[in-house]
């Protein structure tokens, strides 16, 4: 508050020395130089107000790794480690970039093999997932991670990386130097605004109030199967699929959780947005008890766990006999948490 309060200061010095001028000054400015200088001084009392806002979205920012690391155990990055760790420099064209798409950029970052074999890989784990504030993600194969100099991009030509354009943390492809990359991963790979590293798949667990449930824990309740087509955004296949879990009522239940009548649950991702208020999922009590609302955790015919690549290992689903307005809402990835309202 105490720099911003400086900044102020500094971008109102304009119109301190407009109005020293008309008494110490021996010519008198115009009323039309006063409204220029005015002007100066608001537009670029703005332009700091509104790079000082950005500074403080900057510094906010967290990356978590997690996942099948060597511990297991989630590890968050502040924003002053994640610039101590973006020493990686990349040359490249910006899939993005629809104006001149030819154009080459110089994007500083963190390798992702520098964090790979900072944090460790267990044994048999394949592919490291990338997920976005939005809750957008992608999935990408650790040999090529390994391999190839991807990067999470802070800056570009020197410049921080806005929200508008995909930042803080953006991550890019080498296209320029590694053509061949291209084939493999989109411009669609490019996510914005990452915010979470899942090495392999987490092991599923999720809250309810002071309790926590794992995989084992919900095997236990009865298990629903539905067949039908999913409304998740990404990487599920367009044709009806099967999907296995259990009801959020019985977990409410195992939870010792009485939702009384005008009562309501908020279902929480791993994604940031699902923690803004106005992107909440919020079931209220009758749609819970009155449909198959599903915290899904297996699928296909086989039964498979729902991996990271599939926002899993736990995701919210929605039953055909749940109402209309009800299928509509966003059916959550990475869920890991369950708020009971009064």
């Amino acid at each position: 508050m105490v720099v911003l309060n400086v900044w102020k200061n500094l971008a109102l010095a304009s119109l301190g020395i407009a109005t020293i001028c008309l008494v110490g000054c021996t010519k008198k400015p115009t009323d039309q130089q006063l409204e220029v200088w005015r002007k100066e001084a608001v537009t670029r009392n703005r332009q700091i107000l509104a790079d000082n806002d950005k500074n403080n979205q900057q510094r906010q920012w967290n990356l978590v790794i997690q996942g099948e690391t060597t511990t297991g155990k989630p590890v968050t990055l502040n924003w002053q480690q994640i610039q101590d760790l973006a020493q990686a420099n990349v040359n490249t064209v910006d899939a993005n970039n629809i104006v001149n798409p030819s154009q080459v950029f110089n994007f500083r970052g963190i390798a992702i093999n520098t964090l790979l074999q900072k944090f460790g890989i267990q044994p048999g784990v394949t592919e490291v997932t990338f997920v976005s504030y939005d809750a957008y993600q992608v999935t990408i194969k650790i040999e090529d991670l390994l391999t190839y100099p991807i990067i999470l991009a802070l800056t570009r030509n020197n410049q921080q990386i806005q929200r508008s354009q995909g930042g803080p943390i953006y991550l890019v492809f080498p296209y320029t130097q590694h053509q061949e990359l291209k084939q493999k991963y989109d411009e669609g790979m490019w996510a914005f605004y990452v915010t979470d590293i899942i090495v392999g798949t987490e092991k599923a667990l999720v809250r309810v109030g002071q309790r926590e449930f794992n995989l084992a824990d919900l095997d236990k309740l009865p298990q629903v199967t539905l067949t039908q087509k999913v409304g998740y955004r990404v990487w599920w296949p367009s044709n009806k699929v099967q999907i296995q879990g259990v009801r959020v009522r019985d977990v409410l239940s195992l939870a010792g959780v009485n939702l009384t009548p005008k009562g309501s649950v908020v279902i929480s991702g791993k994604p940031a947005v699902y923690r803004k208020t106005t992107e909440a999922i919020n079931l209220t009590a009758e749609e819970v008890r009155n449909c198959d609302i599903l915290l899904a955790t297996r699928w296909d015919n086989d039964k498979k766990p729902i991996s990271s690549k599939m926002g899993g290992p736990v995701t919210l689903a929605f039953g055909n006999n749940c109402q209309a307005e009800t299928k509509q809402l966003k059916w959550v990835t990475f869920v890991e948490e369950l708020t009971v309202k009064p």
